[in-house]
Protein backbone atom coordinates (compact mmCIF):
# COMPACT_ATOMS: atom_id res chain seq x y z
CA UNK A 1 0.00 0.00 0.00
CA UNK A 2 1.61 3.48 -0.74
CA UNK A 3 0.44 6.68 0.48
CA UNK A 4 1.39 10.51 -0.59
CA UNK A 5 1.63 13.54 0.97
CA UNK A 6 3.41 16.77 0.65
CA UNK A 7 5.39 19.27 2.23
CA UNK A 8 7.96 22.04 2.18
CA UNK A 9 11.29 22.35 3.21
CA UNK A 10 12.06 25.48 5.07
CA UNK A 11 15.66 27.34 4.53
CA UNK A 12 16.43 26.58 8.58
CA UNK A 13 14.39 24.18 10.72
CA UNK A 14 12.62 26.23 13.48
CA UNK A 15 13.30 25.44 17.34
CA UNK A 16 11.40 22.12 18.41
CA UNK A 17 10.12 21.66 21.66
CA UNK A 18 10.25 18.07 22.92
CA UNK A 19 6.90 17.84 25.12
CA UNK A 20 6.29 14.71 27.23
CA UNK A 21 2.35 13.64 27.04
CA UNK A 22 2.48 12.26 30.47
CA UNK A 23 -1.03 14.43 31.60
CA UNK A 24 0.24 16.98 33.77
CA UNK A 25 1.05 20.54 32.64
CA UNK A 26 4.61 21.62 32.34
CA UNK A 27 5.13 25.29 33.19
CA UNK A 28 5.95 28.17 31.39
CA UNK A 29 9.43 28.04 32.62
CA UNK A 30 10.48 24.30 32.06
CA UNK A 31 8.65 24.76 28.12
CA UNK A 32 10.84 27.84 27.54
CA UNK A 33 13.76 25.80 28.61
CA UNK A 34 13.12 22.68 26.99
CA UNK A 35 12.41 24.90 24.03
CA UNK A 36 16.00 26.64 24.18
CA UNK A 37 17.57 23.13 24.65
CA UNK A 38 15.74 21.63 21.62
CA UNK A 39 16.46 24.85 19.64
CA UNK A 40 19.93 24.04 20.08
CA UNK A 41 20.22 20.41 19.29
CA UNK A 42 18.31 20.99 15.97
CA UNK A 43 20.41 23.96 14.96
CA UNK A 44 23.24 21.68 13.34
CA UNK A 45 21.06 19.09 11.62
CA UNK A 46 19.29 21.74 10.20
CA UNK A 47 21.95 23.08 8.34
CA UNK A 48 21.65 20.14 6.25
CA UNK A 49 18.25 20.51 5.29
CA UNK A 50 18.82 23.57 3.47
CA UNK A 51 19.30 22.27 0.14
CA UNK A 52 16.04 20.18 0.18
CA UNK A 53 13.55 22.83 -0.89
CA UNK A 54 11.60 20.37 -2.96
CA UNK A 55 11.80 16.34 -3.52
CA UNK A 56 10.14 13.11 -3.92
CA UNK A 57 11.06 10.65 -1.37
CA UNK A 58 9.69 7.06 -0.35
CA UNK A 59 9.41 6.14 3.20
CA UNK A 60 9.60 2.34 3.54
CA UNK A 61 8.67 1.35 7.02
CA UNK A 62 8.39 -2.37 8.87
CA UNK A 63 5.29 -2.95 10.89
CA UNK A 64 6.13 -1.15 14.36
CA UNK A 65 3.53 -1.17 16.13
CA UNK A 66 1.15 1.53 14.08
CA UNK A 67 3.83 2.26 11.98
CA UNK A 68 2.34 -0.40 9.68
CA UNK A 69 -0.88 1.02 9.45
CA UNK A 70 -1.46 3.94 6.91
CA UNK A 71 -3.96 5.38 8.58
CA UNK A 72 -2.06 6.19 11.47
CA UNK A 73 0.80 7.10 9.39
CA UNK A 74 -1.08 9.59 7.34
CA UNK A 75 -2.31 11.07 10.55
CA UNK A 76 1.49 11.88 10.91
CA UNK A 77 2.18 12.59 7.31
CA UNK A 78 -0.67 15.04 7.74
CA UNK A 79 1.09 17.26 9.97
CA UNK A 80 4.43 17.06 8.57
CA UNK A 81 2.59 18.34 5.02
CA UNK A 82 1.15 21.05 7.24
CA UNK A 83 4.87 22.12 7.60
CA UNK A 84 6.41 20.85 4.75
CA UNK A 85 4.55 21.05 1.64
CA UNK A 86 6.89 20.57 -1.15
CA UNK A 87 8.36 17.36 0.17
CA UNK A 88 6.70 14.34 -1.07
CA UNK A 89 6.70 10.95 0.74
CA UNK A 90 5.77 7.87 -0.72
CA UNK A 91 5.41 4.99 2.01
CA UNK A 92 5.25 1.27 1.09
CA UNK A 93 4.59 -0.73 3.99
CA UNK A 94 6.63 -3.93 4.53
CA UNK A 95 6.35 -7.45 6.66
CA UNK A 96 8.56 -8.77 8.23
CA UNK A 97 8.41 -12.21 6.32
CA UNK A 98 8.78 -10.75 3.02
CA UNK A 99 10.26 -7.25 3.70
CA UNK A 100 13.89 -7.97 3.94
CA UNK A 101 13.44 -9.65 0.65
CA UNK A 102 12.36 -6.66 -0.85
CA UNK A 103 14.69 -4.27 0.40
CA UNK A 104 17.47 -6.31 -1.31
CA UNK A 105 15.55 -6.82 -4.65
CA UNK A 106 14.97 -3.07 -4.84
CA UNK A 107 18.89 -2.30 -3.71
CA UNK A 108 20.31 -4.99 -6.19
CA UNK A 109 17.71 -3.40 -9.18
CA UNK A 110 18.71 0.58 -8.33
CA UNK A 111 15.42 1.51 -6.68
CA UNK A 112 16.57 1.47 -2.62
CA UNK A 113 13.95 3.83 -0.46
CA UNK A 114 15.31 6.91 0.27
CA UNK A 115 13.94 6.14 3.81
CA UNK A 116 13.75 3.20 5.60
CA UNK A 117 12.33 2.46 9.51
CA UNK A 118 13.39 -0.39 10.82
CA UNK A 119 16.58 -1.50 13.97
CA UNK A 120 20.10 -1.35 13.88
CA UNK A 121 20.26 -4.77 12.74
CA UNK A 122 18.95 -3.94 9.89
CA UNK A 123 20.16 -0.13 9.51
CA UNK A 124 23.97 -0.54 10.85
CA UNK A 125 24.42 -4.24 11.46
CA UNK A 126 23.30 -5.11 7.51
CA UNK A 127 22.95 -2.40 5.08
CA UNK A 128 24.67 0.67 6.74
CA UNK A 129 28.39 -2.34 7.43
CA UNK A 130 27.76 -2.85 3.39
CA UNK A 131 27.99 1.41 2.40
CA UNK A 132 24.56 1.45 1.62
CA UNK A 133 23.79 4.25 4.24
CA UNK A 134 24.01 7.84 4.72
CA UNK A 135 26.06 8.93 8.09
CA UNK A 136 23.63 10.52 10.24
CA UNK A 137 26.43 12.00 12.38
CA UNK A 138 25.25 15.70 11.70
CA UNK A 139 21.79 14.65 13.58
CA UNK A 140 23.56 13.46 16.67
CA UNK A 141 24.07 16.58 18.13
CA UNK A 142 25.41 16.71 22.18
CA UNK A 143 22.20 17.76 23.32
CA UNK A 144 20.75 14.47 21.13
CA UNK A 145 23.39 11.57 23.22
CA UNK A 146 23.07 13.19 26.13
CA UNK A 147 19.05 12.81 25.49
CA UNK A 148 19.62 9.17 24.45
CA UNK A 149 21.14 6.29 26.43
CA UNK A 150 24.26 5.27 25.38
CA UNK A 151 23.64 1.60 24.87
CA UNK A 152 21.09 2.69 22.33
CA UNK A 153 23.60 5.62 20.65
CA UNK A 154 26.08 2.54 20.44
CA UNK A 155 23.13 0.11 18.78
CA UNK A 156 22.63 2.95 16.24
CA UNK A 157 26.75 3.75 15.33
CA UNK A 158 29.26 1.33 13.19
CA UNK A 159 32.21 0.38 14.40
CA UNK A 160 33.78 2.60 11.74
CA UNK A 161 32.05 5.26 13.69
CA UNK A 162 29.77 6.23 11.48
CA UNK A 163 25.87 6.70 12.67
CA UNK A 164 23.77 4.84 10.73
CA UNK A 165 20.27 5.03 12.34
CA UNK A 166 18.93 7.87 14.63
CA UNK A 167 16.36 6.14 16.86
CA UNK A 168 12.48 7.13 17.61
CA UNK A 169 11.40 4.33 20.06
CA UNK A 170 12.50 1.30 22.14
CA UNK A 171 10.56 -1.45 23.85
CA UNK A 172 11.69 -4.97 25.64
CA UNK A 173 10.44 -8.03 24.21
CA UNK A 174 8.90 -10.68 26.20
CA UNK A 175 6.46 -13.72 26.52
CA UNK A 176 3.12 -14.42 27.75
CA UNK A 177 0.77 -16.65 29.23
CA UNK A 178 -2.85 -17.45 29.27
CA UNK A 179 -3.75 -16.22 33.04
CA UNK A 180 -6.66 -17.51 33.13
CA UNK A 181 -6.15 -21.38 31.86
CA UNK A 182 -2.88 -21.31 34.14
CA UNK A 183 -5.35 -20.35 37.01
CA UNK A 184 -7.70 -23.55 36.42
CA UNK A 185 -4.17 -25.58 36.06
CA UNK A 186 -3.27 -24.46 39.66
CA UNK A 187 -0.02 -23.09 37.64
CA UNK A 188 0.32 -19.55 38.90
CA UNK A 189 1.80 -20.55 41.97
CA UNK A 190 4.39 -21.02 40.06
CA UNK A 191 4.36 -17.49 38.85
CA UNK A 192 5.30 -14.16 40.64
CA UNK A 193 2.33 -12.33 38.93
CA UNK A 194 3.41 -9.03 40.82
CA UNK A 195 6.65 -8.75 38.94
CA UNK A 196 6.05 -10.82 35.55
CA UNK A 197 9.08 -12.66 36.54
CA UNK A 198 9.35 -16.74 37.62
CA UNK A 199 12.60 -18.80 37.99
CA UNK A 200 13.88 -21.81 35.42
CA UNK A 201 12.31 -24.24 37.92
CA UNK A 202 9.16 -22.50 38.30
CA UNK A 203 8.51 -22.35 34.73
CA UNK A 204 8.90 -26.23 33.88
CA UNK A 205 6.23 -26.66 36.70
CA UNK A 206 3.69 -24.50 35.59
CA UNK A 207 4.30 -26.02 31.66
CA UNK A 208 3.62 -29.47 33.30
CA UNK A 209 0.59 -28.56 35.75
CA UNK A 210 -0.99 -26.71 32.66
CA UNK A 211 -0.32 -30.03 30.21
CA UNK A 212 -1.51 -32.18 32.91
CA UNK A 213 -4.83 -30.13 33.05
CA UNK A 214 -5.29 -31.34 29.35
CA UNK A 215 -4.08 -28.78 27.32
CA UNK A 216 -1.28 -30.62 25.73
CA UNK A 217 0.25 -28.01 23.38
CA UNK A 218 1.05 -25.32 25.79
CA UNK A 219 4.22 -23.25 24.10
CA UNK A 220 5.95 -23.83 20.42
CA UNK A 221 9.29 -23.12 19.74
CA UNK A 222 8.11 -21.67 16.20
CA UNK A 223 10.94 -22.39 13.45
CA UNK A 224 9.41 -21.78 9.92
CA UNK A 225 11.15 -18.48 10.00
CA UNK A 226 13.10 -15.79 11.59
CA UNK A 227 10.10 -14.31 11.67
CA UNK A 228 10.02 -13.21 15.86
CA UNK A 229 13.50 -15.12 16.87
CA UNK A 230 14.06 -12.60 19.12
CA UNK A 231 11.52 -14.92 21.55
CA UNK A 232 12.81 -18.11 20.84
CA UNK A 233 16.73 -16.91 21.24
CA UNK A 234 15.63 -14.79 24.64
CA UNK A 235 14.13 -18.37 26.02
CA UNK A 236 16.76 -20.60 25.16
CA UNK A 237 19.24 -17.79 26.26
CA UNK A 238 17.61 -16.93 29.55
CA UNK A 239 17.05 -20.50 30.90
CA UNK A 240 20.08 -21.19 32.36
CA UNK A 241 22.39 -18.05 31.64
CA UNK A 242 23.45 -18.42 28.55
CA UNK A 243 24.74 -15.84 25.69
CA UNK A 244 24.09 -15.95 21.72
CA UNK A 245 27.65 -13.90 21.43
CA UNK A 246 30.24 -12.68 23.17
CA UNK A 247 30.24 -9.34 24.82
CA UNK A 248 32.11 -7.34 22.22
CA UNK A 249 30.14 -8.52 19.50
CA UNK A 250 32.62 -10.13 17.02
CA UNK A 251 31.38 -13.69 17.33
CA UNK A 252 28.44 -16.36 18.21
CA UNK A 253 28.12 -18.48 21.40
CA UNK A 254 24.98 -20.32 21.31
CA UNK A 255 26.54 -23.47 21.52
CA UNK A 256 27.72 -22.81 25.46
CA UNK A 257 26.77 -25.65 27.91
CA UNK A 258 24.26 -23.55 29.39
CA UNK A 259 22.45 -22.92 25.83
CA UNK A 260 22.82 -27.15 25.29
CA UNK A 261 21.16 -27.44 28.79
CA UNK A 262 18.59 -25.53 27.60
CA UNK A 263 17.68 -26.94 24.65
CA UNK A 264 17.68 -30.45 25.72
CA UNK A 265 15.34 -29.29 28.60
CA UNK A 266 12.56 -27.66 26.15
CA UNK A 267 13.04 -30.85 24.19
CA UNK A 268 12.27 -33.15 27.00
CA UNK A 269 9.08 -30.90 28.40
CA UNK A 270 5.78 -32.40 27.92
CA UNK A 271 3.36 -29.33 26.71
CA UNK A 272 6.64 -27.41 24.40
CA UNK A 273 6.57 -28.49 21.03
CA UNK A 274 9.43 -27.62 18.61
CA UNK A 275 6.87 -26.70 15.30
CA UNK A 276 8.72 -25.69 11.47
CA UNK A 277 4.92 -24.90 9.96
CA UNK A 278 4.79 -21.49 12.06
CA UNK A 279 6.42 -18.84 12.52
CA UNK A 280 6.38 -15.49 15.53
CA UNK A 281 3.41 -13.98 13.64
CA UNK A 282 1.63 -17.27 13.62
CA UNK A 283 2.33 -18.51 16.74
CA UNK A 284 0.26 -15.02 18.27
CA UNK A 285 -2.77 -16.32 16.28
CA UNK A 286 -2.56 -19.22 18.04
CA UNK A 287 -1.98 -18.33 21.17
CA UNK A 288 -4.66 -15.71 20.71
CA UNK A 289 -7.39 -18.23 19.63
CA UNK A 290 -6.64 -20.87 22.19
CA UNK A 291 -4.60 -23.17 20.45
CA UNK A 292 -1.27 -22.81 22.67
CA UNK A 293 -1.33 -21.33 26.19
CA UNK A 294 1.56 -19.20 26.13
CA UNK A 295 3.61 -17.08 23.73
CA UNK A 296 7.25 -16.24 23.63
CA UNK A 297 7.01 -13.63 20.71
CA UNK A 298 5.32 -10.77 22.75
CA UNK A 299 5.93 -7.31 23.53
CA UNK A 300 3.53 -3.95 24.48
CA UNK A 301 2.20 -3.74 21.10
CA UNK A 302 0.97 -7.25 21.47
CA UNK A 303 -0.52 -6.56 25.36
CA UNK A 304 -2.42 -3.51 23.99
CA UNK A 305 -3.99 -5.07 20.45
CA UNK A 306 -7.71 -4.28 20.48
CA UNK A 307 -8.23 -6.38 17.18
CA UNK A 308 -10.48 -9.03 18.69
CA UNK A 309 -11.48 -7.70 21.99
CA UNK A 310 -10.45 -5.70 24.98
CA UNK A 311 -6.18 -5.02 25.09
CA UNK A 312 -4.55 -8.09 26.84
CA UNK A 313 -7.47 -10.99 26.17
CA UNK A 314 -7.10 -13.30 24.33
CA UNK A 315 -9.72 -14.04 21.33
CA UNK A 316 -12.31 -15.22 23.82
CA UNK A 317 -12.18 -13.02 26.64
CA UNK A 318 -9.33 -14.58 28.53
CA UNK A 319 -6.78 -12.64 30.76
CA UNK A 320 -3.37 -12.34 28.78
CA UNK A 321 -0.86 -11.29 31.39
CA UNK A 322 2.77 -10.45 30.13
CA UNK A 323 6.10 -12.33 31.45
CA UNK A 324 9.96 -11.83 31.33
CA UNK A 325 11.63 -15.01 30.32
CA UNK A 326 12.45 -17.87 33.10
CA UNK A 327 15.69 -17.58 34.24
CA UNK A 328 17.39 -19.23 37.18
CA UNK A 329 17.53 -16.30 38.83
CA UNK A 330 14.09 -14.93 38.29
CA UNK A 331 15.73 -12.21 36.92
CA UNK A 332 15.87 -12.09 32.81
CA UNK A 333 17.82 -10.81 30.52
CA UNK A 334 15.09 -9.58 27.73
CA UNK A 335 15.98 -8.89 24.32
CA UNK A 336 15.52 -5.17 23.64
CA UNK A 337 14.10 -3.69 20.11
CA UNK A 338 15.01 -0.24 18.87
CA UNK A 339 13.41 1.26 15.62
CA UNK A 340 14.53 4.50 13.84
CA UNK A 341 15.05 5.72 10.78
CA UNK A 342 18.01 5.08 8.00
CA UNK A 343 18.65 6.66 4.40
CA UNK A 344 20.12 5.01 1.79
CA UNK A 345 22.24 6.90 0.06
CA UNK A 346 20.82 7.56 -3.48
CA UNK A 347 23.37 9.83 -5.10
CA UNK A 348 20.40 12.37 -4.65
CA UNK A 349 21.68 14.82 -2.36
CA UNK A 350 18.19 17.09 -2.21
CA UNK A 351 16.45 13.80 -1.16
CA UNK A 352 19.20 13.23 1.23
CA UNK A 353 18.51 16.28 2.78
CA UNK A 354 14.84 16.21 2.68
CA UNK A 355 14.88 12.78 4.40
CA UNK A 356 16.67 14.06 7.62
CA UNK A 357 14.12 16.86 7.53
CA UNK A 358 11.80 13.89 7.72
CA UNK A 359 13.52 12.48 10.37
CA UNK A 360 14.14 15.32 12.49
CA UNK A 361 10.38 16.18 12.05
CA UNK A 362 9.52 12.84 13.46
CA UNK A 363 12.29 12.07 16.24
CA UNK A 364 13.26 15.66 17.22
CA UNK A 365 10.18 17.98 17.44
CA UNK A 366 7.40 18.57 18.81
CA UNK A 367 5.50 15.69 17.10
CA UNK A 368 8.14 13.21 18.43
CA UNK A 369 5.28 12.06 20.88
CA UNK A 370 2.82 11.59 18.60
CA UNK A 371 5.21 9.81 16.31
CA UNK A 372 6.50 7.27 19.46
CA UNK A 373 3.34 6.51 20.71
CA UNK A 374 1.99 5.46 16.96
CA UNK A 375 4.35 2.91 17.68
CA UNK A 376 2.94 1.98 20.60
CA UNK A 377 6.47 1.81 22.36
CA UNK A 378 8.71 3.80 24.58
CA UNK A 379 10.41 6.98 23.56
CA UNK A 380 14.39 6.55 23.15
CA UNK A 381 14.87 10.08 25.13
CA UNK A 382 14.72 10.42 28.77
CA UNK A 383 13.39 14.01 28.24
CA UNK A 384 9.86 11.86 27.16
CA UNK A 385 10.11 9.26 29.97
CA UNK A 386 6.73 9.92 31.46
CA UNK A 387 4.73 9.85 27.89
CA UNK A 388 2.34 7.14 29.12
CA UNK A 389 1.62 8.78 33.12
CA UNK A 390 -1.95 8.21 32.05
CA UNK A 391 -1.86 4.80 30.86
CA UNK A 392 -1.69 1.85 33.12
CA UNK A 393 -1.10 -0.84 30.62
CA UNK A 394 2.18 0.74 29.73
CA UNK A 395 3.37 1.74 33.15
CA UNK A 396 2.99 -1.80 34.28
CA UNK A 397 4.79 -2.81 31.80
CA UNK A 398 7.47 -0.60 32.52
CA UNK A 399 8.23 -3.16 35.13
CA UNK A 400 10.52 -4.79 32.22
CA UNK A 401 11.92 -2.01 30.89
CA UNK A 402 15.37 -2.83 34.06
CA UNK A 403 15.85 -5.97 32.59
CA UNK A 404 16.43 -4.93 29.11
CA UNK A 405 19.76 -7.07 28.28
CA UNK A 406 22.66 -6.60 25.83
CA UNK A 407 21.86 -5.07 22.30
CA UNK A 408 24.12 -7.93 20.72
CA UNK A 409 21.70 -7.75 16.91
CA UNK A 410 24.77 -5.80 15.48
CA UNK A 411 26.68 -8.89 15.68
CA UNK A 412 28.73 -9.12 12.52
CA UNK A 413 26.76 -11.73 10.20
CA UNK A 414 23.49 -11.39 11.23
CA UNK A 415 21.48 -11.53 8.50
CA UNK A 416 22.82 -15.26 7.88
CA UNK A 417 23.13 -16.01 12.10
CA UNK A 418 19.00 -15.66 11.94
CA UNK A 419 18.98 -18.20 9.22
CA UNK A 420 20.78 -20.51 10.45
CA UNK A 421 19.10 -20.29 13.83
CA UNK A 422 15.95 -21.57 12.59
CA UNK A 423 17.43 -24.12 11.04
CA UNK A 424 19.16 -25.22 13.98
CA UNK A 425 15.55 -25.23 15.97
CA UNK A 426 14.41 -27.55 13.04
CA UNK A 427 16.95 -30.21 13.04
CA UNK A 428 16.72 -29.86 16.85
CA UNK A 429 12.56 -30.61 16.13
CA UNK A 430 13.39 -33.39 14.26
CA UNK A 431 15.64 -35.09 17.13
CA UNK A 432 19.07 -34.76 15.71
CA UNK A 433 21.83 -34.28 18.68
CA UNK A 434 21.55 -30.83 20.18
CA UNK A 435 24.73 -30.14 20.76
CA UNK A 436 25.72 -31.30 16.77
CA UNK A 437 22.81 -28.51 16.02
CA UNK A 438 24.30 -25.91 18.21
CA UNK A 439 27.98 -26.68 17.16
CA UNK A 440 26.66 -26.54 13.03
CA UNK A 441 25.06 -22.91 14.29
CA UNK A 442 27.44 -21.64 15.24
CA UNK A 443 30.19 -22.52 12.45
CA UNK A 444 27.35 -21.15 9.77
CA UNK A 445 27.16 -17.82 11.91
CA UNK A 446 31.03 -17.48 12.79
CA UNK A 447 31.81 -17.78 9.01
CA UNK A 448 29.35 -15.25 7.67
CA UNK A 449 30.69 -12.50 10.68
CA UNK A 450 34.85 -13.32 9.59
CA UNK A 451 33.77 -12.81 5.97
CA UNK A 452 31.84 -9.04 6.94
Amino acid sequence: MKKQVSAILAAGMAASLLVGCGGAASSAASSTAESTSTAASSEAAAATTEAGQAADITLWTYPIGKWGDSESVDALLADFNAKYPDIHVTVEYLDYTNGDDQVNTAIEGGSAPDLVMEGPERLVANWGAKGLMVDLSDLWTDDQKADISASVEAACKDSSGAYYEFPLCMTAHCMAINKTVFEAAGAMQYVDAENHTWTTENFLKAVQAVYDSGKTDVGALYCSGQGGDQGTRALVNNLYGGTFTDDAHTKYTADSAENIKALEALKAQDGINFDASINGGEEITLFRNGTLQMAFCWNIAQQKNEDNGPAGTTNSGDEILFMGFPSESGKPALQGGIWGFGIFNNGDNNKIAAAKTFINFMANSEETAKAVKTSSYFSVKSSLSDLYADDEIMNEYQKLMPYLGDYYQVTPGWAEARTAWWNMLQQVGADEDVTTAVTEFCTTANAAASAS
